[in-house]
């Protein structure tokens, strides 16, 4: 991913900085080195250049402020590049180096089978591990490209998000009751199932994974006349404050708790939202503020005349970070 330069905006404040400062002392060798008095003797000639000049200043300055707000957002961008690349040389130098050393073992040792079955589980977490993080870089890369609508084929939204939640609790270890769902009727939606089917497991995991140390998720669907449907995810975890909602589906942006808390990529919700787009809907979220938990609400729209959904594939699990 290209970084990007701060050189041209360097340059052109540097250049309005001398400009300005030109200009300030030009005004003043003007009007009272030449002309005496402000109050006395001016021409209409002499006011019209006092009011230009006092507009083109006035522009100046607006302008070096808004270079400065530039400035910072692409300082704070590179930041957050610099810690994407961390976060991906962290997320597959770990594996890679576990894989190893369980490859090393096996070749030099001959362990009993419950030992080598370990082994063996444990490889495989690591590789599912890997797969996620490859995902997740060639989701963001998709998305970089203009977001076009696709048509898309209806769907049985319950019928995903019951496969989501399964994948999700057995990959967590949860209770049968941790991440409730509230509908069980089929519920079609137009959309690419393999693109939704990340959406949701993406911010399912998300809920648990900041959820704390009780998981308690809700998935909520709701039915609308305007032509839409609509899923809701819900938990009662770390939540987010409310300065930071408008920037969390921005890439590579993490929370201050998010980097303390977990490990990620900086990617999840903006791989959500470029893919909800792409399926012609949207996608909120709120929060009360830290601790008070979280909600996204996705919406898309609904099939036309109750088209009869196609069967819901099993999809490739991918973590939000």
């Amino acid at each position: 991913m290209t970084r990007r330069s701060i050189g041209l905006p360097l340059a052109l404040g540097i250049t309005l900085s001398v400009v300005a400062l030109l200009l300030g002392v030009g005004w003043q060798l003007i009007v009272v080195g030449d002309l005496g008095p402000v109050t006395a003797g001016l021409s209409r000639t002499h006011w019209l250049l006092i009011i230009l000049g006092s507009v083109f200043f006035v522009l100046i300055i607006v302008g070096l402020l808004l270079l400065c707000g530039w400035l910072v957002r692409e300082i704070r961008f590179n930041q957050r590049q610099q810690a994407f690349l961390d976060a991906v040389t962290h997320e597959m130098k770990t594996p890679i180096a576990a894989l190893k050393l369980y490859l090393e073992t096996l070749d030099r040792h001959d362990p009993a089978p419950e030992r080598r079955r370990a082994f063996l589980s444990r490889m495989g977490e690591d590789v599912e591990r890997l797969e996620r993080t490859v995902t997740q870089v060639l989701a963001a890369a998709r998305s970089d490209s203009p977001v076009e609508q696709r048509p898309g084929s209806p769907l049985d939204l319950t019928e995903l998000l019951r496969q989501a939640v399964g994948e999700t609790t057995r990959r967590h270890t949860l209770d049968s009751d941790a991440i409730r769902m509230e509908r069980k009727r089929p519920l079609t939606a137009l959309g690419d199932e393999a693109e939704l089917g990340m959406v949701f497991r993406n911010l399912l995991e998300n809920a648990v994974k900041y959820s704390e140390a009780s998981v308690e998720v809700r998935v909520s669907f709701e039915e609308s006349s305007g032509g839409q449907v609509a899923v809701e995810v819900e938990d009662r975890g770390i939540g987010i404050e409310r300065q930071e909602l408008r920037k969390i589906f921005d890439r590579f942006y993490r929370t201050g708790r998010d980097v303390q808390r977990q490990a990620g990529l900086g990617l999840g919700l903006f791989i959500v939202r470029a893919l909800v787009r792409r399926n012609g809907g949207r996608v909120d979220a709120w929060s009360r503020g830290a601790g008070q938990g979280s909600r996204f609400r996705v919406v898309l729209r609904a099939a036309p005349g109750g088209a009869q959904p196609a069967a819901a594939p099993s999809l490739p699990a991918t973590g939000l970070s």
